[in-house]
């Protein structure tokens, strides 16, 4: 059995080679199954890509893809997809804070019949901020119906055959993967592993970068925050109206009373706000539906390259996989 492990890489260049090493040392011991690896440059400025070219050429089982830009976690793990070629699919870190051997509890568990299942870190090595952000993660997921409240996310999982052939048959531009391959399947389930420390660096996951991975895996496949616009629509409409007839009753009441101005300006405050708040939801779906009308693609691969000769070979690619080779 073929298991693709995909891993995209962003300033990786002290910790890549260690987590292939100890991938290919996992899979020296295992009879059953067999492995390749591809590694995706998420545009990274320092010399990740050379690394990522040196293990291309020393192991054979490894496909470098290189970004012509940052585009994000996400668009690069979609990057990843056109060429898969196992079974099943393991998308794991490149800090080396996802434990190696765990690749083959998450197949086992694949195996027998889950689509997706996801590590769960009971004790995550991150500071407060992270853990605190990442709770938060899979509270509004739980709340907006995008996984079940017992699942528990994380960017190390393993997808079955099927859901690898549904991510190479979409031609979605949205690449919020998970969030999209919840919609298909219920069959999801965790395993609970160790959090390791990081090799090297830093979480490059600010709060601009995490607003914005909410934002994506909120808004795609997903229209609950239209349903909740239109109730508080409809909402703020039933309150301006209790308003105004109190306002007007005690007017009747008492002739000389003052409404004031602070009322008036909170009450304009508080609509504005709302009203700009389900503007800039309507705005994020229009905006997805414009990308796909001007098929825009979500990541644009440079190069790949392959040590499945004895020359490198940089094969230039569209994103729907298609191919030429240039031997070099």
């Amino acid at each position: 059995m073929l298991i693709s492990i995909a891993i995209p890489c962003y300033r990786s260049a002290k910790t890549i080679e260690g987590v292939v090493d100890e991938i290919v040392s996992v899979f020296a011991k295992q009879h059953e199954y067999d492995y390749e690896i591809i590694l995706v440059n998420d545009g990274s400025p320092d010399n990740t890509f050379e690394v990522i070219h040196r293990i291309c050429n020393k192991n054979p089982k490894v496909t470098g893809i290189n970004l012509s830009k940052n585009f994000g976690q996400s668009a690069a793990k979609m990057a990843a997809v056109p060429y898969v070629k196992g079974d099943c699919l393991v998308f794991m870190d490149d800090d080396g804070q996802h434990p190696t051997s765990g690749i083959i509890q998450l197949v086992e568990k694949v195996r027998e019949g889950y689509d997706i299942v996801y590590a769960h870190f009971e004790k995550k090595r991150f500071n407060v901020f992270k853990r605190a952000t990442s709770a938060l993660h899979n509270q509004i997921m739980y709340l907006i119906g995008s996984k079940q409240k017992d699942i528990h996310l994380s960017s190390f999982f393993a997808l079955s055959k099927f859901c690898i052939e549904a991510m190479q048959t979409s031609g979605c531009p949205v690449v919020a993967v998970a969030a999209y391959l919840r919609r298909l399947t219920t069959r999801v389930t965790n395993i609970s592993m160790p959090h390791l420390t990081r090799k090297e660096g830093k979480s490059g996951y600010s709060l601009k970068r995490l607003f914005g991975l909410w934002r994506k895996s909120i808004t795609s496949f997903n229209t609950t925050l239209l349903n909740i616009s239109m109730m508080l629509g409809i909402t703020c409409s039933l309150l301006g109206g209790l308003f105004a007839f109190i306002i007007v009753l005690r007017k009747l009441i008492n002739p000389n009373l003052s409404v004031g101005y602070a009322s008036t300006m909170c009450s304009m405050l508080l609509l504005s706000g709302i009203i700009m708040f389900v503007i800039s939801i309507m705005s994020d779906y229009i905006g997805k539906i414009y990308l796909i009308l001007c098929k825009l693609p979500p990541y644009k691969v440079r190069e790949i390259i392959s040590a499945s000769t004895t020359e490198s070979t940089i094969i230039h690619t569209d994103n729907s996989g298609n191919a030429s080779d240039n031997s070099r």
